[in-house]
């Protein structure tokens, strides 16, 4: 049984830090250390305590993409597997049928609103204040803690939309470069991602404009100000929660089976499709819709795509917020809960 250590508790982390080296060579039989992300330090000599003893494992948890905070220089290539576990899936959650859809939206997916029977505005109230006063400051130091709430809310009010850094430095008085820079930060903290957009040409897809999406959307709606489910139902932004809801569920898909992104979205100067999820050569493509009802003006956008990346489509679904299903070879339409 590997022994535990968390590095969030002072004393524990002062001891660390005093000799890292001899901290990981005590635990001969594995080591787990959480919040490893407060002892930089450790993934350089980890890297030495390995190489001398290849026998010896240690997992590292945090809060924080350790890959991509900017003081932990040691990339430890071909030393390490990652996981990357986001917030508590639809299934994770089991039978959830008696919650609405706002309701869910809502509550979020954090394991303390449905385990531990905390209030969302509680929990998430907690997470933004010691996001910002740790997190945010550990991974970069920020000064204007204020104005980085601004840019929070900035970038909730586009979930779903396209990320234009130079858009939301305009609003806030910044360069597009700080916002850049920031937006890194949410993704270190997997707080928010970016959507690249699908194109065949594989090097489009790092210089077009992405599209903004939170990892959690009671997180969201926290920042939207939404103050109950019953709020929700007639935000002007439901659809936009209820599309970024379906788009993180199909990324936790992918994460928790050890897979990285395959998601997409697809836009032209006359259309637009949500997401296209790509394996291999082939393209399954996915509208999702808020509405409780299928209308066939849904699937249109998804036939014409067709026309232009052709067989490499092999199926189009609509993802919405109704109770029939239908699956045929090609079209098809599914209730969210079902991915």
């Amino acid at each position: 049984m590997y022994d535990y250590v968390n590095l969030e508790e002072p004393r524990v982390r002062a001891i660390v830090e005093q000799d890292p080296k001899s901290f990981l060579l005590a635990h001969t039989n594995g080591l787990i250390v959480d919040e490893a992300q407060y002892v930089p330090e450790l993934f350089s000599y980890v890297q030495v305590v390995v190489d001398e003893n290849p026998a010896l494992r240690y997992v590292f948890s945090g809060s924080s993409d350790f890959l991509l905070m900017q003081n932990i220089t040691q990339s430890l290539a071909g030393r390490v597997a990652v996981r990357r576990l986001l917030p508590l899936s639809i299934r994770e959650l089991g039978n959830i049928d008696y919650v609405s859809t706002d309701e869910l939206m809502y509550r979020g997916f954090y394991p303390a609103v449905w385990g531990d029977g905390k209030s969302p505005a509680s929990v998430y109230d907690s997470y933004l204040s010691t996001y910002i006063e740790r997190d945010v400051r550990n991974i970069q130091n920020i000064t204007d803690l204020k104005l980085f709430r601004a840019f929070l809310t900035a970038c909730a009010v586009r979930a779903g939309s396209e990320f234009v850094a130079s858009s939301i430095g305009s609003e806030l008085g910044l360069n597009y470069k700080t916002i850049q820079k920031w937006m890194t930060i949410l993704e270190a903290s997997y707080t928010a991602f970016l959507l690249p957009p699908y194109f065949k040409n594989i090097g489009k897809r790092l210089t077009k404009t992405p599209k903004i999406y939170f990892y959690d959307v009671g997180f969201l709606c926290y920042l939207l100000g939404i103050q109950n489910a019953q709020h929700l139902s007639t935000h002007p932004l439901r659809g936009a929660i209820f599309e970024n809801m379906v788009v993180a569920e199909m990324l936790k898909s992918r994460f928790n089976a050890g897979e990285r992104s395959n998601l997409f979205f697809y836009r032209d100067k006359s259309r637009e499709i949500d997401v296209l999820q790509e394996y291999g050569q082939n393209v399954r493509a996915y509208e999702i819709k808020s509405a409780k009802h299928i209308d066939v003006s849904f699937f249109r956008n998804m036939n014409a795509l067709r026309d232009i990346v052709g067989d490499s489509i092999v199926s189009t679904k609509v993802i919405y917020d109704g109770e029939e299903e239908s699956a045929t070879d090609y079209n098809g339409y599914c209730n969210y809960r079902l991915l």
